[in-house]
């Protein structure tokens, strides 16, 4: 399937650009500033871009513990950093500031983003508390601002949280699509770098042939081939990172041993 914002290519990698941790977060570095910020998000775009990846998405990964509601100091600051990033990119960009629907369209709509991802859907018991997340004042802000052609991808089933809907996950992503105007469907693993269960993935591509459906989580270059015969794309943070750990910058070598392989799959 093609991804209308991403022009013709199909098997899509989205890869993920981890920003640290922003003001008012426990991990953030007040020494460094925002300055810091941008720089070492610049060095991960630089080596993404390096690698071949179709899109960047940039995220706040690193402000653990997260929030549902977005604080200001948070939004101005990934705002500020987006900006910054924005005369090094040569590819689409999107933005997801978790674990906030409204904040993320808010920021990917001013920043000129062409797509968002969160939790829009659901109701989920989490390491945050009960998560109810606000798919209707997501949609409204995206109209008002006037970013009707951003699109919206729909992470159907939460990192560090298990979803209180009964609803088998197939019906759940059919749901979002229908009632929620999902634009694309992603599921996740139960963790940041954890893989799909491809029983989830398969039904979630079957009941919803219409959009796009991404692997969110967990994929790997000794995955990939079998998560490509399913899925429309992927999304990667973790594999891209060096020693495929989380919280470290992206190696340049990693992405583009990954995109070559990519590239014999499409």
């Amino acid at each position: 399937m093609v991804f209308d914002f991403l022009g013709d290519k199909t098997k899509v990698v989205i890869a993920m650009a981890h920003i640290g941790a922003l003001p008012g977060a426990p991990l953030y570095d007040a020494d460094g500033g925002v300055a810091k910020l941008i720089e070492g998000v610049i060095a991960d775009i630089d080596n993404l871009q390096a690698g071949g990846v179709d899109a960047i998405m940039f995220g706040n990964e690193n402000d653990r513990p997260y929030v549902f509601t977005a604080p200001p100091e948070g939004v101005a600051a990934m705002t500020a950093v987006v900006e910054a990033a924005k005369p090094h990119l040569r590819v689409p960009f999107g933005v997801n500031y978790l674990w906030d629907p409204v904040a993320s369209v808010a920021i990917g709509a001013t920043t000129g983003a062409s797509f968002v991802r969160e939790i829009f859907t659901g109701v989920f018991a989490s390491d945050m508390g009960l998560w109810r997340p606000d798919a209707a004042g997501a949609l409204r802000l995206r109209r008002q601002l006037g970013r009707d052609d951003m699109k919206l991808l729909f992470n159907i089933n939460a990192e560090f949280a298990h979803s209180l809907d009964e609803r088998p996950i197939a019906l759940r992503a059919k749901s979002a699509v229908f009632s929620s105007l999902a634009d694309a469907i992603l599921v996740s693993g139960p963790l940041t770098g954890e893989p799909v269960d491809r029983l989830n993935l398969t039904s979630v591509r079957e009941a919803v042939p219409s959009v796009p459906v991404l692997a969110n989580t967990g994929v790997t270059i000794d995955n990939v081939r079998e998560i490509l015969a399913i899925a429309d794309g992927v999304v990667i943070g973790t594999h891209f990172k060096v020693d495929g750990q989380t919280w470290n910058p992206v190696e340049a070598k990693r992405v583009k041993r990954f995109m070559d392989v990519v590239a014999k799959l499409r």
